[in-house]
């Protein structure tokens, strides 16, 4: 049975609004994106910053480092660069902007502008509030829920909002249906979309992808995870797939100021959803169109599990992405609907709950680790192997067990969360 035709357009615009570019990890760039559009605001250098941020962002921004900065991290770097560039039009793009010759800069607009950081207290998980002070009075930019959502710009006390919106085109976030996706007619979409809705994204997301991996294959980065699978070309199809996810993580936490596509509000789920899919399209000399067929498959069941669960958990969100690359690799070896929601079963089943303790270098461990889950998934399903209905939070039907999922971040990991951002903060 074929798509309903505004399905199918709903998830087309659904790929538009979530696979972007970003340079560096997403929460720091928010950040910076932030304060951006407080110095534009402003019109004029704030000589006073105040920071209120969710647990999670803080958990994500304090150990990761902010690409153009001469290695600094943290939320003052990231606040710091964000006002030296200047540019919100760029938004998550928004430090691509910045040179060598801007790192004094941004050093020297940290020791002049004192910045105060507290946490928000706050229900919603992604929570952003800067405001900050200069000659020409005080400004305020709230971001809520993702990454580029700015909610209010206030200047002096004026709601600048809709004016910030119509000089930026695109700054107001649009959030498509979320609630029309499921595992069934993913497949089904994969199967019929014309590609020539979608090439350019796609396209894009693994020219970027793939070229960061490349990059982390190549230099030195972090816990060099993904030169340590790869084994100098040597490792096997399954390890040279985690070990291309793994490099891009590598480059990406560290600083590398190549862009990513994200996908769910993340580059690392963007590049884990991306390249493993790559690499066995390449391995297996399946064609373009095979590869990108597939590769909707990935970053939809992706966008699918982070619905439930969420923007920002303790719930690792690589898990997902993992387990659906399995599911893009089950597409290309000839499996569909039945075959692919086994996979998928399988793989969540095998690492569920593993936490998220904040964007660092071994996010690329768990990374590869995720991508080896989700391909176990598939090879439990090809093997007649699988797990069944009341094997732990694993119950009859796929998409039940993706709400079980969403359940266990959601409700049964909170306190998990809040107890990971006070050890960091210790």
């Amino acid at each position: 049975m074929s798509l309903p035709v505004e399905t199918a357009k709903t998830y087309v615009q659904i790929l538009k609004e979530e696979l972007l570019a970003a340079m560096g990890c997403t929460e720091p760039i928010a950040i910076a994106y932030a304060a951006s559009v407080l110095r534009t605001t402003l019109a004029c250098e704030p000589t006073r910053i105040e920071a209120g941020l969710s647990g999670n962002i803080i958990k994500n921004v304090k150990s990761v480092i902010v690409p153009a900065t001469g290695g600094q991290h943290g939320i003052e770097a990231a606040i710091a660069a964000g006002v030296v560039a200047n540019r919100p039009d760029k938004r998550l793009e928004v430090l691509t902007t910045l040179r060598e010759e801007d790192v004094p800069k941004i050093a020297a607009f940290r020791e002049r502008c004192p910045i105060t950081v507290s946490g928000l207290d706050t229900t919603c998980s992604f929570d952003l509030i800067l405001r900050g002070y200069g000659e020409t009075g005080e400004a305020c930019v709230h971001i809520r829920n993702y990454h580029t959502n700015v909610i209010l710009v206030e200047k002096n006390g004026e709601d600048r909002t809709a004016d910030y919106w119509e000089k930026n085109e695109g700054s107001k976030y649009i959030r498509s249906n979320r609630s029309l996706l499921n595992v069934k007619d993913i497949v089904t979409f994969a199967d019929e979309v014309d590609l020539s809705e979608v090439r350019e994204l796609l396209t894009s997301q693994l020219r970027m992808n793939l070229a960061i991996a490349e990059e982390g294959l190549s230099g030195k980065y972090g816990a060099n995870i993904g030169k340590i699978l790869y084994r100098g070309g040597e490792a096997s199809l399954k390890d040279r797939a985690r070990a291309y996810a793994a490099a891009g993580s590598d480059a990406r936490m560290s600083g590398c100021e190549l862009p990513v596509c994200i996908l769910s509000g993340s580059g690392n789920q963007g590049i884990t959803a991306s390249v493993p899919v790559a690499v066995y399209a390449k391995e297996m000399g399946a064609s373009e169109d095979e590869m990108l067929r597939a590769l909707l498959v990935s970053d939809l069941i992706t966008i699918h599990q982070k619905e439930e669960i969420g923007c920002l958990s303790a719930y690792c969100g690589a898990i997902s992405a993992g387990c659906a690359a399995g599911c893009g690799i089950t597409y290309l070896k000839g499996g569909r609907y039945y075959e692919i929601a086994h996979a998928l079963v399988n793989s969540v089943a095998i690492l569920s709950g593993t936490v998220c303790d904040g964007a660092k270098a071994s996010c690329a461990a768990k990374i590869a680790m995720a991508v080896e889950a989700g391909i176990m998934g598939y090879e439990m399903m090809q093997a007649g192997s699988q797990f069944y209905g009341g094997d732990g939070i694993i119950t009859k039907g796929v998409e039940n067990t993706l709400r079980n999922i969403g359940k266990l971040a959601r409700n049964g990991m909170g306190e998990t969360d809040k107890e990971i951002i006070r050890i960091m903060l210790e």
